[in-house]
Order: structure tokens, then sequence, then C-alpha cells
């Protein structure tokens, strides 16, 4: 049996979301019949435990808000059938013992720096797993946890495991936040042993805690009564709600740091047993290979299984584990040398360039299982309010919509589309509708997309408020108070306020965002707050703000600081940014639109481009740039003479990005004798000059829109005295790089035929060459 201390009290130590601690906690509280089974979990949830054991379909969490006037937290305590908490609680009510949760309130401080109660401790004894994992030859403590508990017998479970817990928590001492924990809860112990008479006490917290609260149960005093429940402040808003959860959002493949990765396949495990469920693994996983058109053999299967087999033997286990399973599969049906380690081999998400066959793999694993709530189960005011508010303004969630925002109808409909897209509420995603520009967009698109954690996201947005207007106005208070002077952020956020219909916080975000214009000391974030100052300046009617005279302040700071900051880049072997390009682009835009209006001398941004069109140590994007500045605003600069000067393949690219996201419109629609020389200095390129040029060359003509690249097409066509398409030039069957890399290979091979004498341009080659 788990420790226990004189007086009765038997304390478990467990793995949050664990099938073995869970049959753990189901056999001793059929065992032991206690009089109280004491959980790590939330105190303050004791008096709603009602709530959260109707027959919810599992999983499901606790959501926590808090928020006062220095401090926002959220956090969850998740359950899933196989999570000892939740074992505890069922098992110890149909027992008839008086089950209570004995932790500190999520929102309190203790839990500040936690956004889920039943997240790992392992962190705070890395330095005992490494050692295990060293001495028993295991990659990782999920695999060590696996070799130790979850595949091995549990007759003498509660011993392995604490000698376990006490060997990694040692002698060091708990942080200031787990010790506050550690004390409170050890007066929930000391109470219940003195309320239960000489009956049993169960204790079910994380193996982390347990040698501390044997300890201090054991030498504290005795408790008269429970103890007192932290209350938040007055002027502070809390609240807990239960929420669906999913297997997704438990998985540490995929962020989630709970301990347990794979829900799905421990959910196997808690149901059928480990045989049975590494068999099922094998069987999901070759289903959805199938499903994806990779092949999977019953060869395959056979072998997958016998390798699978033979390490667990190899690896001492009665039955397959998670590991033995997946590495026989790779095994079995990966020949593919992998560019990135295996993710079972260590913890947190997928690295990019995983091997399809193994994401599909950590994919099975994972499961597909959503909870729901029990349909009597309390919801947040939040909840009613947003259907209330798509029901009044006629929003169904099975349809698209298409917006006039000059009709006030359909204005409206859009602030609320936007004030639940900031509160991360899904149902519709936007496709398409005003943008930070030039042009002004008065219609808006959105598409309808189920999402089946809607209700949970939704709860989760109760947090910052009972409705939505309440919620959205809370959560853009807290992110112009978090954006700490980053302007781009603000920029971001002011034009999120305009589209929501906020105006006192779009008043608020414009007064922030003016205040740090002049500290900016990068210039892609200060073209992006541009780009939005100038928007709203010259668009924004429906808001009211068009040719605000805040708005004409930041636009005319902006542009004074970006010349500054542009004349001041000085890295001439830099690639091309496309952020500093933007920038360049919105200084232009408020000379042209703005500059008459707001008295912005065209002048002095000149005479800047011209000195940086000259400065050999600018970037080459930035100087193209430049050139194509004076160019867009009807200067008398040379495209043509420059273009020559910088024919280089290592810099053309990286020039033309600057001059093309500049002067489009000029080099499409003016004279073309541009398109001319660039086509011939490409035409004398050789293959391996070509190849260098090709990546960034891409990315310059990746400014032209469709239409436009069709139209640069077109031409050259007409220089070549083609008449295809020109929408043939702008499909091609493979990647131009790679076609690009295949021709200089067929080059280098070509000059080694010719130089060792393999090569006969006569109608007899096949026969020389033999």
């Amino acid at each position: 049996m788990a420790t226990t201390d004189p007086a009765g009290v038997t304390f478990l130590g467990v793995r949050h979301h664990s099938p073995a601690c869970a049959r753990l906690v189901a056999a001793t509280v059929e065992a032991l019949r206690p009089a109280y089974v004491l959980v790590e979990g939330p105190a303050d949830l004791n008096d709603r435990l009602d709530e959260l054991l109707l027959d919810h379909e599992l999983p499901i969490a606790v959501f926590t808000a808090y928020r006062d006037a220095g401090r926002r937290h959220a956090s969850w305590s998740p359950f899933c059938a196989y999570s000892p908490e939740w074992v505890a609680l069922t098992a110890g009510r149909a027992a008839g013992a008086d089950v209570r949760f004995i932790d500190l309130p999520a929102w309190h401080p203790a839990f500040a720096r936690r956004s889920n109660r039943y997240a790992d401790a392992d962190q705070r004894y890395a330095e005992a797993v490494a050692r295990l994992c060293a001495t028993l030859a295991v990659d990782n403590v999920d695999a060590l946890w696996d070799h130790l508990f979850e595949i091995g017998p549990d007759e003498g479970i509660s011993h392995r495991l604490a000698a376990y817990f006490d060997l990694l928590r040692g002698e060091s001492e708990a942080g200031e936040d787990d010790a506050a924990r550690e004390a409170y809860m050890s007066r929930w112990v000391r109470a219940a042993r003195a309320r239960a008479g000489g009956r049993p006490v169960l204790v079910v917290t994380g193996g982390f805690h347990r040698p501390a609260l044997v300890r201090l149960v054991a030498d504290g005093p005795g408790e008269a009564g429970w103890p007192e429940v932290p209350a938040p402040d007055r002027d502070a808003v809390a609240g807990s709600y239960l929420v669906p959860y999913s297997f997704k959002r438990l998985d540490a493949f995929d962020g989630y740091q709970s301990g347990m990765p794979s829900p799905g396949y421990y959910q196997r495990l808690w149901e059928d047993g480990p045989q049975r469920a590494a068999d099922g693994l094998v069987e999901t996983i070759a289903t959805r290979l199938r499903q994806r058109r990779q092949p999977v053999s019953t060869a395959d299967l056979i072998a997958a299984r016998t390798m699978a087999g033979g390490l667990a033997r190899l690896r001492g286990h009665a039955h397959p584990a998670r590991t033995d399973v997946l590495d026989g599969l790779v095994s079995a049906l990966v020949s593919d040398a992998l560019d990135q380690p295996l993710p079972w081999a260590s913890r947190g998400r997928l690295a990019a360039g995983t091997h399809p066959a193994v994401v599909e793999m950590v994919a099975a694993l994972g499961g597909d299982r959503t909870g729901r709530l029990h349909p009597q189960t309390p919801l947040p005011p939040l909840v009613r309010d947003v259907d209330a508010e798509l029901d009044r303004h006629g929003i169904s969630l099975d349809a698209d919509l298409q917006l006039d925002l000059t009709d006030a109808a359909d204005l409206d409909r859009s602030r609320l589309l936007h004030r639940l897209r900031l509160l991360g509420v899904p149902g519709h995603v936007r496709d398409g509708g005003p943008t930070v520009g030039a042009q002004a967009v008065l219609t808006e698109r959105w598409s309808a997309r189920p999402a089946p954690d809607r209700l949970a996201e939704v709860i989760e947005a109760g947090g910052y408020g009972p409705t939505v207007l309440d919620a959205a106005t809370a959560l853009v208070e807290e992110r112009i108070t978090l954006t700490g002077g980053d302007v781009a952020e603000l920029a971001t956020l002011l034009f999120d306020t305009a589209l929501a219909g906020l105006r006192e916080h779009s008043a608020r975000a414009l007064a922030t965002l003016a205040g740090a214009v002049g500290a900016v000391t990068e210039l892609p974030a200060l073209g992006r707050a541009l780009a939005v100052a100038l928007g709203l300046w010259r668009h924004d009617r429906l808001l009211g703000s068009a040719g605000a005279a805040s708005l004409a302040a930041v636009i005319v700071a902006a542009v004074d600081r970006a010349l500054w900051l542009a004349e001041g880049v000085h890295a001439a072997t830099a690639p091309a940014d496309r952020g500093r390009l933007a920038a360049l682009v919105a200084v232009r835009d408020a000379l042209r639109y703005a500059g008459p209006e707001l008295g912005i001398d065209a002048g002095p941004a000149l005479a800047v481009m011209g000195r940086i069109t000259g400065d050999p140590t600018a970037p080459p994007d930035l100087r193209g740039a430049a050139l194509g500045f004076g160019w867009s605003l009807g200067g008398e600069e040379d495209p043509v003479r420059a273009v020559r000067a910088v024919a280089a393949p290592t810099v053309l690219g990286d020039w033309l990005a600057g001059l093309f996201a500049l002067a489009r419109e000029e080099v499409v629609d003016g004279d073309r004798t541009l398109i001319g020389v660039l086509d011939g200095l490409l035409g004398a390129m050789t293959a391996a000059d070509f190849l260098v040029a090709l990546p960034a060359l891409r990315q310059a003509f990746g400014w032209f829109p469709p239409r436009e690249r069709e139209a640069v097409a077109r031409h050259v066509l007409e220089l070549h005295g083609a008449s295809r398409s020109a929408r043939t030039l702008l499909r091609l069957d493979a990647d131009p790089v790679l076609v690009a890399r295949a021709r200089a290979l067929d080059a280098e091979v070509d000059a080694l035929l010719t130089r060792e004498g393999l090569r006969s341009d006569g109608p007899d080659q096949e026969g020389a060459l033999r």
C-alpha cells in the first residue's frame, strides 16, 4: 500500500493523466473505503463538485480566468478518463467518501506562472530524470515512465511510485509557490484526519508534492476545521467554468505540457490494456496512412509487429510499449533517411520537416476525441450573449456572408464578427475586406467554418466579460497595456479596434502609438504603423476617424522617422527585406496621398532617396527601392542605366525587389524598355549564374499581382516574337529552381564528358561511349 502515517492517512503520489496511477487510485479506494478522499485541485470548486461530476463526456477541463488592475491570468485543470484526480473523485464518491479538492484556487498568485494546474514538474528535477534515463537506457521521461509503470505489473506499484518520486525530489526545497501550495494542502489533510475519527483518509496529489505533504502532516498541528478558501480582492474579476476539452489540446506533441503525450493511445491502454492498445495503435496508423494514399502492405504490418515484439523483449517489456510499437513501425514503413530525430525520442511540438509517415503516427497516437458538457452544466453569461447577438444580427454559423460596409446593418454585422475574432471565437473566417493599404475597400467576405471546440473557446473568452462588447473591450484594454511601445503591435491593434467599432479604444491605441513613434528603431515596424495610420486617415469615414488630426500627427512623425531610419541602414550584402520595402511604400503613399494636405514636403524625402540610390554600403533592395521611390513620384530617374550597373547575379534580384515594390505600375504600364533590358541580362547569364540569381528574382517578381505578372510575361513573348498565351510562362509543371539546378547539372556533366574525351556529337555517339 502507499505511504501511510500512524494516524491512518494514505498518500498517493501520482503522475497526472496516467492509466497506471488511475488504476492504483481506484484499487486503493476500493481497499481502504476511506472517510475522506482529498485531491489536488482548486478548493474553491468544492461547492460545485456536483456540477463537475455530472455525466459529461470526457475530456473536460475547469477553466479559470482572473483579472485585476495589475494582473490577468487564465489557466486550465483538465480531466480525462484516466486522470488519477478524476478517478479519485468518482471512485471516492461511489464508495461513500467525502471527496474534496485541497489546493489553492487557480487564480491565486501561487499559480501566476502556470497556465495548467496539472503540468508536469519534471523540469524541477530534470537532473535526476536524466540520470535515470541514462541508467535504464531510455530516451526521455515519457519512455522512462512507460518502462517503470505503464507496461509493468500493477503489483507493488505504490511502493515503486513512492520510491520514484522520493528519488526525484530528493532533498531539494520547493520554490515559494509550491511551498505555499503544500502548506495549504497539508492543512486540509490534518483537518480531515481530525474529523475522520480513526477511519482512513486518502490523499491524491502529484508525486512531486507527496514527500513534502507526508512531512508537513506528520509535523504539523491538528486543524479544528476546514481551512478557509482564499477569495479574490473586491476589485478583481475571477470565475471558473467547465469547458469541453480535446485530446488534441491534451497532447504534448501539440504543445501541452501535461507530461503524458499521445492521449489517444493512453485512452486505449486504460480501456483495453497494453497488448490491445499496441495492436490498436498499429491498426489505426495503418488506416490513416492508407487513407492518405501512403502504401502500407500486409507484409509491412507483419514486419512492424514482429519488430515491435522484438524490441519489447529486448527492452524487458511484457507487452509492447508505445515507443516499441512506433520504433517498429518506422523500421518497417520508413525507408527514407530521416532529417529530424523521431519525435517520441524528445518532448514538445513536432519539428518542421518531420517525415509525413511519422506525422501520421503521432496524429494516430493523439486521437481525435472531443469532450462534451452535460446539458445542465452552468455556462458563463458570454455564451448566451454571443448566441443572442448572432441571432439579433441574423448571422448563422452555417452560412457565408457578403457584407456591404456602407449599409448600416451590414456594418454592425461586421463589427460583431470582428469582436468575436478578437476574442478568438471560431465560427466565421474573414476572406476579404478592408486592409492596410492605399485603396479603400467597402465590402467584406466571411466564410462559415464549423469548429468542434467553439463552445470551449467562447467559455474561455468569457473570462474577459459577460457580453461581447464588455469582453472585447477588456481584451483590447489588456493588449494596449501589454504592447510595451511596440508600434507594429499598436498599429495592428489600432486597425482591429477600428474594424470592431471600438472608438474609445481606437483613440487610446492611437495616442499610445503617437507617443511611441519617435523612439522606434526598426524600419519595418514603423512602416506598419504608418500604413495603418494613413489608411485610416484616408478611408475610415465609417468610424469617423478619416482626416483626424491625431492620425495626421502620427503620419507626419512616422514619415520623418522612417526617412532617418532608412538612410541609416548599411549592409551592402543583405538580402531583400519585405518589411523595410513595405515601409518605403508607406512613406511614398503618405507623400502621394497626404503630403499636400498635411504639408509634408517631398523634397527632403527625394533627397534622402537620391543619397541611398548611390550609396554602395546600402542594401541592394533599399537602393532599388530608393530609385523606384523617385520614379513613382514622377522623377527623372533612369532605371535602365541603373539596372545595368547591378547586373551581378548576387545583386540583381534583390535590387529589382526594391524597384518593383515601389514602381510596379511604372514597370508594367510605362516605357517597357526596362523589361527588354532585363530579358537581355537574364538571357546572357550562364546556367550557374542564373541559378545563383533565381531565388531572389522569384521574390522580386512576387511583388507583381497575377494580372501584372501576366502583362510582363506577354511583353517578354512579344520581344521574342512568340504568339502563345502568356499564362504558359506562369504555370510550370516543375519548380523553376529545380529545373535550373537540373540544367546546371547537365552542363557540368557535358563539360566533364568533353574533358575526358567521352563525348561524341556524331551519329556514332553510342558506339563512342562504349
